[in-house]
């Protein structure tokens, strides 16, 4: 299968990457610019392609998305990356903003999978903040923000398997040497859903905690919610989200 990961660098995506190399899948590979794309590229030879976008510009992510398709179609897309202790506004642009203009730009692929974390469930929505002030968006708002597009992608496209994951929390970079939870159950299950021909990995609008399903921000799954979440999306990044023709819900 051909699958594309964002930050797929370090971290990880990285390992996601490798998993999916070693199970013989053709793996594109995504750097936030040149130098962190040469550093990695000596250690993932099995990688297909690097590409660089750095996600917090929002035109540089709209030029990402067109790199993307110039490769073609693919099976699946990881929305891997993300930042966490950096500024509000970093926060909403590579967190939230990111997320939602490669799923609009990218060539619909056959499945999305877009990486949470368990804090969501401290965050809430503040729409009435993304257009206004965006200092008051914290890290967990913006897993909020994610896990509300995948399934609001999932209602939209039924023809997708978009699903969320939260991987725990795991020794990587961001996590911290002390997280107590498991590293490679960290990435297994957005490999496993990439991939995975086991009918529990073809569903849509879930959320995975390790291979289960588990429950998540009761406010994710509110259509109006949803709603005005992607109209402010839009109106922020000027990208369109595309409705299957003869869908509007």
């Amino acid at each position: 299968m051909k699958i594309f990961i964002t930050g797929s660098t370090d971290g990880l995506g990285q390992m996601t990457a490798r998993r999916l190399i070693s199970e013989g899948h053709e793996v594109v590979l995504h750097a936030r610019n040149e130098e962190r794309r040469h550093k990695v590229f000596s250690k993932m030879p099995g990688a297909d392609k690097i590409l660089t976008g750095d996600l917090s510009s929002t035109e540089e992510t709209k030029a990402l998305a067109a790199q993307v398709n110039t490769l073609g179609t693919f099976d699946a897309v990881i929305h891997n990356a993300g930042v966490y202790q950096v500024s509000s506004k970093l926060i909403f642009a590579v967190n939230t903003l990111a997320p939602y203009i490669l799923t609009c730009l990218i060539n619909r692929p056959k499945r999305l999978i877009y990486l949470s974390s368990g804090m969501h469930m401290h965050g809430e929505p503040k729409l009435e903040n993304l257009t206004k002030d965006t200092s008051r968006i914290s890290y967990s708002d913006s897993k909020l923000h994610v896990l509300m597009l995948s399934i609001a992608v999932a209602r939209k496209w039924p023809s997708v398997f978009s699903n969320t994951v939260d991987p725990g929390w795991v020794p990587t970079k961001m996590g911290g040497a002390g997280a107590p939870d498991n590293l490679d159950k960290g990435f297994d299950t957005q490999a496993w859903l990439a991939v995975s021909n086991d009918d529990k990995a073809k569903v849509s609008g879930r959320y995975f905690h390790h291979k289960k399903e588990t429950r998540y921000h009761p406010k994710a799954a509110s259509i109006a919610l949803q709603e005005q979440f992607l109209a402010l999306c839009e109106q922020i990044t000027e990208v369109n989200f595309p409705v299957d023709e003869g869908k509007q819900n």
